[in-house]
């Protein structure tokens, strides 16, 4: 079926709210649900994951919202991920307006190789569960080559954490990580009285796309554990707060070229590289 008459068949679709009273489906606060029905919103955010051939995975579709814009925007495939079974049944008729476009696989997102659901490019764009975003997004950062990129909505708050410059007070652990492996961008903002239920807190979208180059690590756990501990006493300098990795801290800092009396909110994606290939050094006994 061409693109024109996927379009037709899926605009033919009962609306959102028509499927979520046929099927019963009250959001469900224990998997962070909340609905977008607005169209506009829906059409932007598959608009801003660019290029929609190859596979493309979202998470937590619910209804469909976002999973009918991505086909009327010619996505070539998609696969959406959902562990709501009451969900499942509501977008049967998606299933059968897309003709082999769309495929649902039932299960928990935490628990499913993403790259083992279609061939690359592979794409996440996803409004994702509040409660399971960001271990989410750190699972996907530690295998980041296998996504030609990300879409995704978070809480604001959590979107400007991972944009976050050194220096400012959103910069942390998530800031370094993702900046680590992936170019990170702001998109825009979606606003609460957008979903239903609302939440109470505003959204945003955030493109990620992997770095072509990157600074040298000798893995994303090394550098998960050196952050965790400068993060862990922000306030505190380095010298003190990197007491927990076991090691004493003044020669952590010699060898990865860092002042003792930084702290962690002032040191760069290449300083924290430089702390974990230190980190690895003394840990495989090399120094």
């Amino acid at each position: 079926m061409s693109d024109s008459a996927i379009t037709d068949a899926v605009a033919a679709l009962p609306p959102l709210r028509d499927i979520i009273s046929e099927f019963g489906l009250d959001a469900d606060k224990r998997l962070g649900q909340h609905f977008l029905f607005d169209l506009n919103l829906t059409g932007r955010i598959a608009r801003a994951a660019g290029g929609l051939d190859g596979t493309v995975i979202e998470i937590g579709p619910g209804p469909g919202g976002l999973t009918r814009a991505l086909l009327r925007e010619g996505a070539e495939r998609v696969v959406a991920i959902e562990r709501d079974a009451r969900c499942i049944a509501a977008l049967g008729s998606l299933v059968d307006a897309s003709t082999g476009r769309l495929t649902l696989v039932e299960g928990d997102a935490l628990e499913i190789d993403l790259a083992t659901l279609g061939p690359a490019p592979r794409r996440i764009v996803a409004n994702l569960p509040y409660n399971v975003g960001t271990p989410l997004l750190i699972g996907w950062l530690r295998r980041i080559d296998d996504f030609a990129g990300m879409t995704l909505m978070f809480q604001r708050e959590v979107a400007q954490r991972l944009a976050a410059a050194p220096g400012s007070d959103a910069y942390g652990r998530l800031s370094v990580l993702a900046q680590l492996q992936a170019n990170v961008k702001l998109l825009f903002d979606v606003p609460a009285r957008a979903f239903t239920p609302a939440p109470k807190v505003v959204s945003a979208i955030v493109g990620l796309t992997p770095r072509a180059v990157r600074a040298a690590v000798p893995s994303l756990e090394l550098i998960e554990e050196a952050t965790r501990a400068a993060f862990g006493q922000r306030r505190k300098m380095l010298r003190s707060s990197l007491k927990a990795l076991g090691f004493p801290p003044e020669k952590l800092l010699d060898m990865a070229g860092l002042p003792p009396t930084a702290r962690a909110e002032e040191i760069d994606i290449e300083g924290f590289a430089a702390l974990a290939r230190a980190l690895g050094e003394l840990k495989a006994g090399r120094a």
